[in-house]
């Protein structure tokens, strides 16, 4: 049975990214950036000193949230936290997969298009 996923709210919703920091300057010019009443970000720049740990926190940061309906992050990044990307079985918010000026896309890593071959029986 499908559970109904109520994703209106009076603000709108954000998108979050996580990516190096030329990706995110271009998502922040574009308007995509938002800072809230706490001081909460819907970013995270990353870099070689960022901690795969710290990618682990702001990602399960932002899939809790209910006010992101997308989680755009790089490929390359998302590499570092495979494992926790795989068990976000979630509809919202969704995780989509992006290219960054240095690493191409690379279709046969993208946990997206696995699930939809695998939904699709295309092996």
């Amino acid at each position: 049975m499908a559970k109904n996923v109520n994703i209106t709210s009076a603000d709108g919703m954000l998108l979050a990214v996580l990516a190096d920091e030329d990706t995110i300057t271009g998502f922040l010019l574009a308007g995509v950036g938002n800072v809230d009443l706490r001081k909460k970000k819907n970013y995270l720049v990353v870099d070689s000193k960022t901690s795969v740990r710290t990618i682990e926190q702001a990602f399960k940061e932002f899939s809790a949230r209910e006010d992101i309906a997308v989680i755009l992050i790089s490929q390359q990044v998302a590499s570092q936290i495979r494992h926790v990307i795989a068990a976000h079985n979630k509809p919202i918010p969704s995780v989509l997969e992006i290219p960054s000026k240095d690493c191409p896309y690379d279709p046969s890593q993208d946990s997206l298009l696995k699930r939809v071959k695998l939904i699709a029986g295309f092996n």
